[in-house]
């Protein structure tokens, strides 16, 4: 599974975490999956910080099929991560966090390329790099 921090990273030369998660991705030999969300995420945080080139480099990556298969939400997944995102007050999980969750756990994944520090709260998730 993959978190849009650590996609973030990996086009950003200047991110403190790029050439980690640039090794990471070269060295990793399995199949990534991200979801909808985390791209919309990750697009977005992009163009926000004024790396639109970035940004439509990185989605015709992956609306290609090139860097990760996409999993896409369905309505059931959504209502999940809300009751997820609801019931977990304490933490400091953004709603897309909630949505990763879901999948993951749906789908069996157990680990995750991210930086963040939330993916280690899940319990079952091992954080890569």
């Amino acid at each position: 599974m993959s978190i849009q921090r650590a996609w973030f990273a990996s086009v950003v030369p200047s991110d403190k975490q790029h050439q980690k998660a640039i090794t990471w991705l070269k060295n990793n030999q399995e199949s990534l999956l991200t979801t909808d969300y985390v791209i919309d995420e990750t697009l977005t945080l992009l163009r926000a910080r004024g790396e639109l080139k970035r940004s439509i480099v990185l989605g015709e990556a992956f609306f290609s099929g090139k860097l990760a298969q996409i999993y896409y939400l369905t309505e059931d997944d959504v209502r999940s991560t809300w009751d997820i995102f609801s019931r977990f007050a304490d933490k400091e999980w953004s709603f897309t966090d909630c949505s990763s969750k879901v999948v993951m756990e749906k789908l069996e994944i157990q680990k995750a390329f991210a930086f963040d520090r939330h993916f280690t709260q899940f319990g079952t998730v091992k954080v890569i790099p």
